[in-house]
């Protein structure tokens, strides 16, 4: 059963992601898209808008919480690059999400106390769909200079033709327009250590690209990787990879080798199961087929989506809102498993993928029965 579950835009349904808009009036949120299983087709994740200094993943619902505030861009860099994962367990949790207003909002609701401990209060990837060159820069840079001394998980989702004109299509006009919007992207990313979760669904789902345009794309993707490490050494980048209900892994190593994923100049791994539902144990065994398909140095890690994967996939193959799933593995940076560099909550709990709410909107309910699965 493949199940090409990670599309990961539905423009305003990222799931277990912050995201950020480039609307105006918008900011970096947690919202996740979307992502269909291969029996069912990939879903999109879309995220929730992010900091931008005048309005607000891929185009969502907007917030009514206030723009969070830019910080002052970072001048230092390091002198010298990290070539060591992050200290465990110090991911970092960005303070503007769908979830963190809806609990603001509802003191008094029974629901909330077990929301708030169990989603509100982990960290959750900040996603950047909305196409805006002109803002990219200071909206990355309010979420990786307010970090302090955690890690943030950041999400450029503006490839050309993403999720492939589904619910999370968008993104750049072209591939030239993406590599300036990239680079922009990369001069917010600071010094600090940062994990970018890079384009999810880009390399597989790109069945809907001729021969030529997927070269393309994936020759995009491998500068854009030298980019976002030439900007800041410490950033750790992780190539879209699927997960394990999807592509094989030799097909799928293949892809990520013409992305350049198997390359330390642009490259620290792979990411698996954005805004999906299958178990960990199986998707760290497929990220390690993955790997030593890939080839490449040995320090090419992983790091698996956890946000909803508690109960695994629905076994009709379901990809929208399903019901009876749970969270999964807590966010982590120390996993305990060879070539997993981190369990991540890339899609935000609650955040629907069209069926219990608009795409990218947060439904307590939804996320209630997650926290309780």
């Amino acid at each position: 059963m493949v199940v090409a579950a990670s599309i990961v835009a539905a423009v305003g349904a990222v799931a277990g992601m912050v995201s950020a808009l480039d609307e105006g009036g918008g900011k970096d949120r947690a919202r996740p898209k979307v992502t269909k299983s291969p029996t069912l087709e990939p879903l999109p994740a879309v995220p929730t808008p992010s900091v931008s200094p005048s309005s607000a993943t891929p185009s969502p619902v907007r917030s009514s919480a206030a723009p969070v505030p830019e910080p002052k861009p970072a001048t230092r860099r390091p002198k010298k690059p990290s070539t060591t994962a992050p200290a465990a367990n110090s991911l970092y949790r960005h303070g503007d999400s769908q979830v963190l207003d809806w609990v603001r909002a509802n003191r008094s609701d029974p629901r909330r106390p077990l929301i708030e401990s169990r989603i509100a209060d982990r960290p959750a990837a900040v996603w950047f769909a909305q196409y805006a060159p002109g803002t990219i820069t200071s909206r990355v840079r309010a979420v990786t200079s307010g970090a302090g001394s955690r890690v943030p998980v950041v999400v450029p989702y503006a490839i050309p033709d993403r999720d492939c004109g589904g619910a999370s299509q968008g993104g750049a006009p072209d591939l030239a327009a993406y590599d300036v919007w990239i680079g922009k992207f990369a001069a917010g990313l600071g010094s600090g250590e940062v994990i970018v979760v890079l384009e999810p669904d880009a390399i597989a789902l790109s069945e809907c690209l001729s021969a030529k345009q997927r070269t393309a794309r994936y020759a995009s993707l491998a500068r854009a990787g030298r980019t976002l490490k030439a900007a800041n050494p410490r950033a750790r980048v992780y190539y879209d990879a699927g997960h394990s209900g999807w592509n094989a892994a030799s097909q799928q190593a293949g892809r990520l080798r013409a992305a350049g994923a198997a390359s330390p100049a642009s490259s620290d791994g792979i990411f698996t199961n954005v805004s999906n539902f299958h178990r960990t144990g199986d998707e760290a065994a497929y990220a390690r087929e993955v790997l030593t398909a890939l080839g490449g140095p040995a320090s090419l890690g992983a790091v698996i989506d956890t946000s909803r994967n508690g109960n695994g996939a629905p076994a009709d193959g379901e990809w929208c809102d399903p019901a009876g799933r749970g969270l999964g593995p807590n966010p982590t940076l120390r996993t305990g498993q060879a070539r997993v560099d981190a369990y991540l909550w890339v899609k935000l709990p609650g955040e629907s993928d069209g069926c219990k709410g608009a795409p990218g909107t947060f439904s307590p309910d939804y996320a209630y029965d997650l926290a309780r699965g």
